[in-house]
């Protein structure tokens, strides 16, 4: 039988911005070397696969080389999914079992929100792999559950940021995260994320980036309610508040394709 597949555009309004995800809402569990396969054929930063259980969704998300264990952008497309198509009332917030733990989703008119752990950072010297990956001068280096963060001086030095994605491949940690204080009023911070040891050179909008993001900002701004922008190619904005050990992250999604794998 065919499967329904869903690409959905995430963290924007706008089609053929924000990140793209592949959404497949299976009827039950799927053989583990099937599901890479499809995020290999689907060639997206992420691909995300959902089967209903008690009290929500099991929710697993691939890359187009392996499984990750937190995914925002592709949990806001399995949520929009859900909610778009009428597999869930928009009153109802959705659960999501994952590698993560429970994430949650709840519908806020145009926005859906999502309920993320916060992750906290430390301050660590830079692994040689990094300095010679990065391409610019750190103003603080930090390490977070899954990436490293490194705030430079500007909005300008991380949107004209070059990095020697070959260097960064060798990190023992998932990623890197730039970011910088915005240089307007209209966001608070603005960021750019590389993971190209997962085969993503740069990823347009990262959710799970936000969960350190949101920990480093609150810290450096003093507050716990952020607009954030991603600023790779296509770019994204992400609402992002802080309460305790949680992160809220808000965006708006929109479905670009639906096909059936066959």
């Amino acid at each position: 039988m065919a499967q329904k597949i869903i690409q959905v555009d995430a963290f924007t309004d706008k089609a053929f911005t924000g990140n793209p995800a592949a959404v497949c809402l299976l009827e039950k569990a799927a053989d583990e070397t099937w599901m890479q396969q499809v995020a290999m054929e689907m060639n997206l930063s992420e691909t995300a696969f959902l089967f209903p259980i008690d009290n929500g969704y099991d929710l697993r998300w691939f890359t187009p080389k392996v499984e990750v264990e937190m995914c925002g952008h592709a949990t806001l497309a399995s949520a929009h999914v859900l909610y778009e198509d009428g597999h869930e009332p928009s009153d109802k917030t959705i659960r999501f079992q994952t590698l993560s733990g429970e994430l949650r989703a709840v519908k806020r008119g145009k926005w859906i929100e999502l309920d993320f752990p916060a992750i906290r950072l430390n301050e660590v010297s830079a692994p040689g792999e990094l300095l010679d990956g990065i391409g610019a001068r750190p103003r603080t280096i930090r390490k977070g559950s899954f990436d490293y963060l490194v705030e430079l001086d500007s909005e300008t030095a991380v949107r004209t940021l070059s990095p020697n994605f070959a260097a960064l491949a060798r990190l023992e940690y998932r990623g890197l995260i730039v970011t910088a204080k915005s240089s307007t009023e209209e966001f608070d911070f603005i960021s750019r994320c590389f993971f190209p040891g997962l085969g993503i050179n740069e990823d347009p909008v990262t959710g799970s980036a936000h969960c350190a993001l949101a920990t480093f900002w609150a810290d450096r701004l003093g507050k716990t309610e952020f607009l954030a922008y991603q600023a790779s190619v296509r770019g994204g904005y992400v609402r992002v508040r802080v309460e305790g050990d949680r992160v809220h992250l808000g965006g708006q999604a929109i479905t670009v394709m639906q096909a059936e794998l066959i």
